[in-house]
Order: C-alpha cells, then sequence, then structure tokens
C-alpha cells in the first residue's frame, strides 16, 4: 500500500529470523500465515512496563493555579449533570497504562476494542467518548490437543499466565483454566491493521499455530471499512508422527469493558448462520439510557472443522454452567453438545453476574498435515447518541440494517468474503480506529440492508478523537497535522471534515462560555471564525467544547483552514469542494486581518497562547503563526486565481508582499526564525515547529515562502538543536530549545516531544531535500516509543513526552502526522501540475491563464447559490 515506504528507507529493525527459527517461517510460508518481512514484534513473555504519566513543575504549578481551580470547578458542574469534562487532568484511570497495546480490531466509525500483544482484549471505546482501558480476561483464545488415542492431551490459554486473578484455590472462574503458556517461544507481528502471533512449538512442541488477525481497514474503501468485526485465522502444522485432534476455544464475557458486565439483563443466544458460520449472539444491554450492543462470536464449519457453541456459563458456584465446568469439558471432549444451538435465548443476567459464551471449532490435523480454522467476532451498535440528546445511525447500518442481530451477517460476510485481502499499512495509523468515530448518515428509512458496501458514493460524516484524554471531536488545530492520514487513504472522509469546518466558519452560537485561563466569558462561536473543535456532548451542534482560552483569538487556526482546503483542493481537484467552501476560505482570511494592528501585512500574537501550544506564551509576531499566516496569504492567492476571484487574490498578494519582508526583519536572525518578536527569556528560542507553513506550502505544490538558503538553515539548527542535542537523536526533536543548547523550560510544552511535531519537522525536511536528516529526526519517536529499549507507547502513540519519559495524552491524534511524510515521498505523484511560476507573480494576469474561466460575479453566485448543495448535501443532518 505504501509506495516510496518509509520502510524502504531504513533498514528492517526486527529480522523474522531473530523471532521465528526459519523452519517454522518455511511451514508458514502459504496463504499469507508467515508474518511479513516488515513488522513490529514482541514475544509474548516481554515485560509490559507501567508508563509514567506527566506531572508540572513547581513553578508551572504556580502560574496555573488560577486555571487549575477553574477547571476542577468546571469538572465537577459537568459531573453533576452525569458528563465528563472534554479535558480532566485530575481524575486517574484505576487501570494504569502500560507497555502492552497491539493493533486494534475493527474498522472506522463503529467504535473500537483494542488487542493487546499478549491477546488481551482491551481498550474498549464502544460508547462515543468512554474508553474503558482494563482488558476483559474471560476474553481468550485456547486450545486443547489430543494425541495417541486420547492418552496424551495438552489444555492451555493462549496467552501468558500473568494476570491477578489467577492462583485462587477453589476458583469457579477462568482462574481454573490451563494458563501454561510460557510465551518464551511465542512472539507477536504488528503490521496494521493485521497482526500475527506464531507459537513456535508451545504450549505443544509438535504442533506450530499461527494465529493472523484482520480488521477491515481498506484505504479508498469506505464501506467495507466502516464494519466492525475482525476475523482471526489459525493455522495448525503438525510436526509429529501422528496426527492430532485439535480443539481451538473462543470464550467471551457479556461486556463492553469496565464493569459493564455486572449492570444485568444481559442475554446469550445461540444462532445458526448460513455457509456453515455459526456461533453465538451476547446482547448486551447499556447503562445510563445508551443503545444496546450485540456481540457476535462465530467460527466456520467445514468438511474438515466441525463447530460447536456453549451459550452461556459463568465464573461463580451460583451459575448453572461454570467457567470450571467449561473448561473441564472441552479437555475431556474437545467439543460442545451440539443440542446447544437449540436452547435459544439464556434467561438474563441478575446484576453483579457475569455470564460469557463459547465458540469450538474441531479438527484432526493429519501427521505432517496443515489445517486452517477461522473465527470471527462483530459488534453490532447501530446507534450513537451523545449525552445531550443528538443521535445518529453508524456508517455501517447503510449496508447492514439498524437491527443488533446485524452482528449475525457481519460475522458471516467476514469469514466468507473478502475480508481476508485487506492490505497492510504502517503501525502509526491506529488512531483512526482506536479512538471513538461516528461516520453516520443513515436514517430508518434510508436502509438497504446488506447492500453492497462499496457502490455508495456518500460516504456520510465523521468524527474522530484528539486522544482519549482530550474528549473533543476533529480539534482542528490537531487536525491540521493528522488530516495528512486521511487525505492519503479516505480522500473523500477529509473533503467532508473541511465542508463541516467551512460551514462552521460562517455560523455563530451566541451562547456565553466561561474561558478557564483568563476567567472571562465570551461567544461560544464566533462567526469568521474556524473552531477549535466540532463538540463533545453535541458534535456539529454545539461547537467549541475546549473552553480555556477563547480560540476565536487564537492566531493559527483560520490559517490552517485555509492551508488544509487548498491542499485538499490541489490534491483531489475537486472544483465543487473548491467552490463550496470558498466563501468560508474569504471569510476566514478577513476575520484575521483584525489582528495585524500596525498595518504590516503580518498578524500579531496577543500576549497569551493563542495557537496549539496552548501554554506557551507569545508576543508580538511569532515563528509559527506568522509562517502560517505568509502560507495562507499564498494559498488563498492561489486558489482565488484557480477560481476566478481576481480581486481577493490581488488583497492576498499585497498583503504577502508588505508581511514576508515584515516577518524577515522581524525573526530571521541569520540561522533561525526566533521563537517570537518580544522581549521575553525566549523569545530567541529555537521553535521546532517554526516552518510549519512552509512545509504545507512545499506539500501543496506552491513556491516556498523563503529563499532556500533560509528554509535549510534553520532546518539545520532544528536538527543540531531540538534533535541531536537531545540524547542523541534518541527522543525526536523537542518543542523548544536555547540556542545555548538548553532546552526551554519556560512551560510544559516548551519542554515537551511531540511526537506529531517531530514527523511535521521530517516530512519537511524530506521536501527540502534533506531526507537523511529526515529520518534521523523521525527515527528519534521510533527509538523511543516504539523500540524494545523505549518508553512502551506503541499502538498507544501520545501527544508528547518529556527527556526523562513522562508522557502526555495517549492515543493522540497529531502523530498521524507520519503520513505527511509519505505524502512527501510521493509528492510528484500526488499533487498535480501546478505553475513553477511565482503564484504572486502571476495574480495580476488575466484569469484565463488558470485553469478557471469564471469570472469574480460568476464564482461569487456560484459559491452563494450551490455551497449549500456542494457542500452540505453528502453531510445532511440526520439527527433523531
Amino acid at each position: 500500500m505504501v509506495s516510496g515506504t518509509l520502510f524502504l528507507r531504513r533498514k528492517n529493525s526486527w529480522p523474522p529470523e531473530e523471532y521465528i527459527s526459519r523452519t517454522t517461517l518455511q511451514l508458514f510460508d502459504f496463504d499469507s500465515s508467515a508474518p511479513p518481512a516488515h513488522a513490529w514484534r514482541r514475544r509474548l513473555n516481554s515485560h509490559a512496563n507501567i508508563l509514567k504519566g506527566f506531572s508540572i513543575t513547581f513553578m508551572e504549578a504556580i502560574r496555573m493555579v488560577r486555571l487549575g481551580i477553574r477547571l476542577w470547578s468546571y469538572i465537577r458542574k459537568e459531573a453533576s449533570y452525569g458528563r465528563k469534562a472534554p479535558i480532566d487532568p485530575f481524575t486517574r484511570e484505576s487501570c494504569k497504562p502500560s507497555a502492552s497495546q497491539g493493533v486494534p480490531l475493527g474498522g472506522m466509525g463503529s467504535g473500537s476494542i483494542s488487542r493487546g500483544f499478549r491477546g488481551d482484549f482491551r481498550q474498549w471505546q464502544i460508547i462515543p467518548g468512554i474508553c474503558e482501558p482494563s482488558p476483559v480476561m474471560e476474553n481468550q483464545f485456547s486450545i486443547f490437543i489430543s494425541r495417541d488415542g486420547g492418552n496424551k492431551k495438552i489444555a492451555s490459554v493462549l496467552a501468558p499466565g500473568r494476570h491477578e486473578g489467577l492462583g485462587k484455590a477453589g476458583d469457579q472462574g477462568i482462574s481454573s483454566w490451563g494458563w501454561n503458556l510460557n510465551g518464551q517461544h511465542s512472539t507477536y507481528h504488528a503490521l496494521f491493521p493485521r497482526a500475527w502471533t506464531i507459537y513456535d512449538g508451545e504450549p505443544d512442541p509438535e504442533l506450530k499455530i499461527s494465529c493472523r488477525q484482520i480488521s477491515p481497514f481498506i484505504p479508498h474503501n469506505y464501506g467495507d471499512s466502516s464494519l466492525p468485526t475482525a476475523v482471526f485465522v489459525y493455522t495448525l502444522v503438525n510436526t509429529g508422527r501422528e496426527r492430532a485432534k485439535v480443539s481451538l476455544l473462543f470464550t467471551w464475557a457479556n461486556s463492553i469493558g469496565g464493569i459493564s458486565h455486572f449492570s444485568g439483563d444481559h442475554v446469550n443466544e445461540p444462532f445458526i448462520g448460513e455457509d456453515g458460520v455459526s456461533g453465538v449472539l451476547l446482547h448486551h444491554k447499556t447503562a445510563r439510557g445508551n443503545p444496546p450492543v450485540t456481540f457476535a462470536i462465530a467460527a466456520c464449519e467445514s468438511q474438515n472443522v466441525s463447530v460447536s457453541i456453549l451459550p452461556s456459563f459463568g465464573l461463580s458456584e451460583g451459575s448453572c454452567i461454570t467457567a470450571k465446568d467449561m473448561w473441564g469439558g472441552m479437555v475431556e471432549d474437545g467439543q460442545f453438545d451440539r443440542a446447544n444451538f437449540g436452547t435459544g435465548p439464556s434467561i438474563p443476567s441478575s446484576p453483579g453476574e457475569t455470564v460469557c459464551a463459547a465458540v469450538s471449532a474441531s479438527t484432526w490435523v493429519e501427521a505432517h498435515g496443515k489445517c486452517t480454522v477461522a473465527f470471527a467476532l462483530a459488534w453490532s451498535s447501530p446507534k450513537v447518541k451523545f449525552l445531550k440528546g443528538s443521535s445518529y445511525h453508524r456508517r455501517y447500518t447503510k449496508f447492514y440494517g439498524t437491527s443488533e442481530r446485524a452482528a449475525v451477517d457481519l460475522v458471516h460476510d467476514a469469514l466468507t468474503n473478502s475480508l481476508l485481502s485487506t492490505p497492510n499499512m504502517i503501525n502509526d495509523h491506529h488512531q483512526l480506529v482506536e479512538v471513538e468515530n461516528a461516520d453516520v448518515k443513515v436514517t430508518e428509512t434510508e436502509v438497504d440492508c446488506r447492500q453492497d458496501s462499496n457502490k455508495s458514493d456518500d460516504v456520510g460524516r465523521f468524527l474522530y478523537l484528539e486522544g482519549v484524554e482530550y474528549i473533543m471531536w476533529c480539534t482542528y488545530d490537531v487536525h491540521f497535522y493528522a488530516s495528512f492520514a486521511l487525505l492519503e487513504l479516505f480522500p473523500k472522509i477529509e473533503l467532508n471534515i473541511q465542508r463541516d469546518f467551512a460551514k462552521a466558519v460562517l455560523s455563530e452560537d451566541g451562547r456565553k462560555v466561561k474561558f478557564l485561563a483568563a476567567g472571562n466569558c465570551g461567544m461560544r462561536k464566533v462567526r469568521g471564525a474556524v473552531p477549535h473543535d466540532l463538540g463533545t456532548h453535541d458534535p456539529w451542534n454545539e461547537l467549541n467544547a475546549y473552553n480555556i482560552h477563547d480560540t476565536s483569538k487564537w492566531k493559527d487556526l483560520n490559517p490552517k483552514f485555509v492551508l488544509q482546503v487548498y491542499r485538499d483542493f490541489a490534491a483531489t481537484r475537486d472544483m465543487s469542494f473548491g467552490v463550496g467552501v470558498w466563501p468560508a476560505v474569504r471569510a476566514a482570511m478577513e476575520y484575521m486581518e483584525q489582528f495585524d494592528r500596525d498595518d504590516d501585512g503580518l498578524i500579531e500574537n496577543d500576549g497569551f497562547p493563542d495557537q496549539t501550544y496552548d501554554t506557551w506564551t507569545v508576543h508580538g509576531v511569532s515563528a509559527y503563526c506568522g509562517c502560517l499566516w505568509l502560507a495562507a496569504l499564498q494559498a488563498a492567492a492561489a486558489m482565488a486565481v484557480e477560481l476566478g476571484d481576481s480581486s481577493f487574490a490581488e488583497r492576498c498578494k499585497s498583503k504577502f508582499l508588505k508581511a514576508k519582508p515584515s516577518f524577515e526583519k522581524k525573526l530571521w536572525n541569520g540561522s533561525y526564525f526566533n521563537y517570537d518578536s518580544g522581549s521575553s527569556s525566549n523569545s530567541k528560542s529555537i521553535q521546532a515547529d517554526q516552518l510549519a507553513g512552509q512545509w504545507y506550502t512545499a506539500s501543496s505544490g506552491l513556491p516556498s515562502l523563503f529563499d532556500g538558503f533560509k528554509i535549510r538553515n534553520a532546518l539545520q539548527k532544528i536538527y543540531d538543536f531540538n534533535v541531536m542535542k537531545v540524547k542523541g537523536g534518541r527522543m525526536g526533536a523537542v518543542n523548544g530549545m536555547h540556542p545555548s543548547g538548553k532546552v526551554d523550560e519556560s512551560c510544559m510544552q516548551s519542554r515537551e516531544i511531540w511526537s506529531g511535531i517531530t514527523y511535521a519537522v521530517a516530512a519537511t525536511m524530506i521536501l527540502t531535500g534533506m531526507e537523511e536528516e529526515a529520518f534521523k529526526t523521525a527515527e528519534g519517536i521510533f527509538i523511543a516509543g516504539w523500540s524494545e529499549d523505549g518508553y512502551g507507547y506503541w499502538f498507544q502513540t501520545p501527544e508528547g513526552w518529556t527527556i526523562d519519559g513522562h508522557f502526555r495524552s495517549l492515543m493522540y491524534m497529531r502523530p498521524l502526522s507520519i503520513w505527511g511524510m509519505q505524502h512527501a515521498l510521493s509528492l510528484p505523484k500526488a499533487i498535480p501540475e501546478v505553475p513553477k511560476i511565482n503564484i504572486m507573480d502571476g495574480i495580476h494576469t488575466s484569469p484565463g491563464r488558470f485553469r478557471s474561466s469564471h469570472n469574480e460575479t460568476g464564482v461569487r453566485k456560484i459559491a452563494q447559490s450551490t455551497s449549500k448543495i456542494l457542500c452540505f448535501t453528502a453531510v445532511a443532518d440526520c439527527s433523531m
């Protein structure tokens, strides 16, 4: 999938032969059961250390004490309404995060479940905005092997036996199971959206086992990629001299994580589907009025594979069948009674009771023979309900209907159709699955059950969280970095997000909001200002859940909107998109004019953290916002030319020609651009992200903002100081560095290393011809986050970390900017031909020179009359 790939630019870090014997690799060299040459790997007995969370210094605490008091009060107020505040640094999860994550399950927009590298199912995000990190240990795969006429038996859970519930004498629950796997000879191999677990001679020395985990994340396939399902394909290779009877067991608790299984009224129900697919439905009644969820666990019966089920078992002595009884029966018989398929729905569970189900697939594997067994998991939660009332249907219901029983069809199609051909990607893309997504378009009357999911041009609406600790949808200052992933893989979704923000730019919400940093009040949404986010508890309808600062006064949001729109317009050449969002682009640019207070064409910052670095104060002209503004002026001018709005193009040109020399005069010091034009102790700091505007300019095929000498010198300075002076380049790029070589510790964020910013800097280096420095810079994120010697951030990449390894905000959106690097590597193919003359020099010429023949009046009329149709038909409000 990834051409010019990031993998091929560096040596293979984990050769598979170092984890699996060559003989075993050769045995699995068919039907994709062997792991790929390029993958992230771990042994199952690897230590999963507890991650260290961030903390603030004493001086930082003093400076933020008023904010802390107001934030605490706001959190308590939201809790009194049964809502979680979007930012809550005071509440810590009972389950401490650890270095145990693996590739998550499912597609986009349907909730997600993560699966750790040891095989545990964790990080439950089925309900929007709620993440239950603890693993549900009842959810396991196990194996039962019988040889020599049943005289030689092996039974084991296929996960290392390390959890606190094990070893209790007389326990009727999962402690009674055979937790016999050491994990020393078992390895995990991940290449999103797939993962392979190889059991190289354990628990049975004469049986090699490969488990291939597959999820439907398929670029440009908007239907299948919305499905809440996953497949687990087991390949069994018998190296012994006699045939073996092998039974694989899939157990599942009726739970959506946390303590949800104790709430009661949960029902399990067996089913027999088409084409040999059969299993158990687990109907889960959620708490607090949230929509119900139905799980399906299933296996596919064939001529060689027999499927049996146990619809219900419990964990305590009061259960009709206990987990201990279930395990003992499997050890004895290797299967369940076929009559279980006819038992019907179970009695609803009582409060405090855990009810589980099991599916067994049994087969004979001949001596030196091979066999394949496939299981599937699906979760059907058709309705998304946000706390302030709006409800929507998830995207997959357009193809499978709104019944919870759609889970039966989902597992059927997963096991019998094309899910097994899902392509491999790169690992730092998991945020689009792991965070709660809402791709919602259909209403009940529009559903055509099980239609072809690839034939619909309507891709619906899409939401993704800033992170599991910052509960805000589509946070725009961060989407600026993450959006390269969507543009590369799901461009129609990316355009729809921009349409949502274009609509928001032209809207106004006069409701009063208290801003917690300053303690003042203001409007929730000001017309012309790009919102910080699409909301939390009523997205699309109640914007700007973020209330630390008044983001209508931020200086980066509007330029970022203009830059993203132009980049997407240039990459897709979608003229209807360009015409539709143009009124919002103009409004966003015109709104920013108020911040040019000395008429030099440049916007000035206002002495508070008025940009994405929202604890890092800026005075006067800043390298970050000023560079974004220059880039936005150029992008707006280029787009105006394309659309025939010549007068606005002239306005942007005039401002650019005035602003650029002013910017260079105020900030360029001979080797880089100063942090800002103020006189504070950090005004001369080297900011890693100082060329963010140049990054977008180059990514969009526009001429450089500055001469090559300045760009290369600034990047070299960042590389020499922000990258290489931090543990020899093994950490990524620190946000701020004094020219003395000392880390800028003026605030929490200046001393942090942000993974997404580091990738963005690396992408800018690639675009400037500094590939060696680019990959050395990005390698620091890999070493610190993903290597065996690192901090353990794999598949949960945080916003950032400190030099001593304290993270902040796991599963963050910004690291998706790694796709900016891929975009840079493939730029000649991704960006259409654009005039290589200086855009500003060509603006005075007739619009007829360019692609569009619209005159100014015409484009305004088109924009005014068609923007609602072109932009918003595909994202019509579907609340019920």
